[in-house]
């Protein structure tokens, strides 16, 4: 408990030296409600980890681990808001470490950071917005199967997947898409400023790069791994506290709740799917 207390105190203590605690936080997988029994990175689940990390007054920093394709837009910008609200509060200097992939909405999540850490192989980038789906118009034909749809507004069904496809509905759809794209812009441009290389104009493109790459673009800072720049920032003694989620309520009931466990199988495979698929469009 000796982390706790206040710096002068804690010298008074036999044992008590100082020795540097920094909070760590891992954020990894796809951002936003990844199935019915599974949720990924959102504010909720994240928020009681990021308080008691930034709760530790004896701390000089805390630690964001970032490792995610990205996904919801809402949640990656929550999730920031929240990290630099809490720094401010706390008065913390927040590092963001990126492993495997911090791309799309886990690059915004990054940019909470005052410094961002990444692998000379780590992918980093893709400040995009997307939206996909698939059109069955022709499948339906060739199975012919009507399809009756009923509304009280002309664009209910808007973007119907079983309906043709019409250029105002996907204007609409891009004109919201650069929307939300802009602000995505406007977080990088306030958090990185002048560290951007100057002709940034492929940076906002959607484009990724390796982690070395990004620092040479300004999109990181430096290239490293947590243990060594935490020692080289705190001392050889510094001590690393993780703040992880518990388990589900599904895995604390144990063979109590197997029925249900057995009923989300399939949900899980189907989500490791996806997953897997996020990250494989990094090539990871």
């Amino acid at each position: 408990m000796l982390e706790y207390l206040p710096e002068p105190i804690r010298r008074l203590i036999p044992g008590g030296e100082a020795t540097p605690l920094i909070p760590v936080v891992r954020l990894s997988g796809v951002i936003g409600q990844v199935s019915r029994f599974r949720g990924g990175l959102s504010l909720s689940a994240v928020a009681p980890l990021l308080k008691k990390a930034f709760s530790v007054k004896a701390a000089p920093a805390v630690v964001l681990i970032v490792d995610s394709p990205g996904g919801s837009p809402v949640q990656s910008h929550l999730i920031y808001k929240r990290i630099r609200a809490l720094a401010a509060e706390k008065e913390k200097r927040v590092i963001v470490f990126v492993e495997d992939v911090c791309a799309s909405g886990g690059y915004m999540i990054a940019c909470a950071g005052d410094e961002i850490v990444v692998d000379p192989a780590s992918i980093v980038g893709s400040i995009g917005v997307v939206s996909a789906g698939f059109g069955f118009v022709e499948a339906l034909r060739k199975l012919g199967v009507e399809r009756r749809v009923y509304t009280s507004g002309e664009s209910k069904v808007i973007l119907d997947p079983f309906q043709p496809e019409k250029p105002e509905d996907v204007a609409r759809l891009k004109a919201i898409q650069e929307e939300v794209h802009d602000h995505f812009i406007d977080i990088v441009r306030e958090r990185r400023g002048d560290l951007l290389a100057k002709d940034n104009s492929e940076i906002f493109s959607g484009m990724f790069w390796s982690g070395k790459r990004a620092v040479t673009l300004g999109l990181a800072d430096r290239t490293g791994d947590l243990r060594a720049v935490l020692r080289e920032k705190y001392g050889e003694k510094v001590r690393l506290k993780l703040f992880s989620s518990e388990r589900s309520f599904l895995m604390r009931r144990g063979s109590g709740m197997a029925s249900a466990l057995g009923a989300s199988l399939a949900d899980s495979v189907l989500t490791e799917i996806e997953e897997r698929a996020a990250r494989n469009r990094y090539r990871l």
